[in-house]
């Protein structure tokens, strides 16, 4: 018996045809390309290319590291960018960079520029301005740039380290004036805990040293005796002035002031007595003058009278004698009688 046939296979039915795909497939490619002409235009916007610039021409012996599109910043803002580097005529680096208008009144025309190059990092250009009055940088302006380069300045730190490094070497080996100060130093020391110390130190030899102790011995002798003796000064002192004033003196001892005060009242006691009797004379005199007949009667008042002077005369003697005892330093004195 045969197989029962199988039925014949009905062929797939084909996709109906897209209206108008060649006109959205360029429709798809135009906006696609107004993507990227956008995304172009965007990016020249947005690095500064339509915006109005001025240019700042930075002169500097080496441009190494600077590259054209990098920032110069002010304050730590970028406010110029890098448009070219070229050569000056006389081997100098030209750097032009664009400024933006809108930020150029951050440059004076005492702005100062540098060029930092660091160990680590790109190279980085600078704007400082110290004065904000000064007039605004014009355009095109030319100005020198200062250069940092640390870098530079490893050859020049590496040999004074060097040099560092041999002169420490120096005053650290065996025979350096450092280690015969640092043996001095300690010979003075062991002289100084020695019995003589420091003065043996500062004389040098142990003979001087002896000589400057026994003269500060002698001098320490010679203060005592002088201490003694102006002890005895002040007890003399004190005498005199017990001998002078009284002060201090015993019940019944006078001093030779007082006494002599007493005696130069007595004094002059007796020469008033002595003027009294002089004046006296005096009037007798007149008298005498006056009556010449009465020359009995005159001579009696007369010889009365000079019996009176002379006994006023004796007590002055009497009185004088008696200062010249007490006092030592009297000089002798003359009475002369009329």
């Amino acid at each position: 018996m045969n197989p029962p046939l199988k039925p014949a296979s009905v062929p797939a039915a084909e996709p109906a045809p897209v209206k108008n795909l060649e006109f959205k497939a360029s429709l798809l490619l135009l906006l696609l390309l107004a993507l990227v002409l956008g995304a172009a235009l965007y990016v020249l916007y947005a690095r500064g290319v339509f915006e109005s610039t001025q240019r700042l021409v930075l002169v500097s012996d080496d441009s190494e590291g600077v590259v054209v599109g990098m920032d110069m910043t002010f304050s730590g803002f970028p406010i110029g960018r890098v448009a070219r580097i070229e050569l000056a005529a006389d081997g100098r680096a030209r750097i032009l960079i664009d400024v933006p208008r809108r930020d150029a009144h951050w440059l004076r025309s005492s702005s100062i520029f540098t060029m930092e190059r660091g160990l680590v990092g790109a190279t980085r250009i600078r704007a400082f301005s110290g004065i904000m009055t000064d007039p605004v940088l014009e355009d095109g302006a030319v100005r020198e740039v200062l250069r940092g380069d640390a870098a530079a300045e490893i050859p020049r730190l590496t040999a004074s380290i060097r040099d560092l490094l041999n002169n420490l070497n120096a005053l650290t080996s065996a025979d350096a004036a450092l280690a015969q100060s640092l043996a001095n130093l300690q010979q003075v020391s062991s002289k100084l805990k020695g019995r003589q110390g420091g003065l043996g130190v500062l004389m040098g030899n142990e003979a001087d040293a002896n000589r400057v102790i026994n003269t500060i011995e002698r001098s320490n002798a010679l203060l005592a005796r002088a201490d003694a003796l102006l002890l005895r000064l002040d007890g003399l002192s004190a005498n005199a002035d017990r001998q002078l004033f009284g002060q201090g003196a015993a019940p019944g001892q006078g001093a030779l002031v007082s006494d002599l005060r007493t005696s130069v009242q007595q004094l002059n006691g007796l020469l008033s007595a002595a003027r009294a009797s002089l004046q006296k004379v005096d009037a007798v005199l007149l008298d005498a003058q006056a009556i010449a007949g009465n020359t009995r009667t005159a001579s009696a008042d007369l010889g009365v009278l000079r019996a009176e002077v002379e006994a006023g005369l004796r007590q002055i003697d009497h009185l004088l004698s008696d200062i010249n005892r007490r006092w030592p330093f009297a000089r002798e004195t003359e009475i002369v009688l009329p």
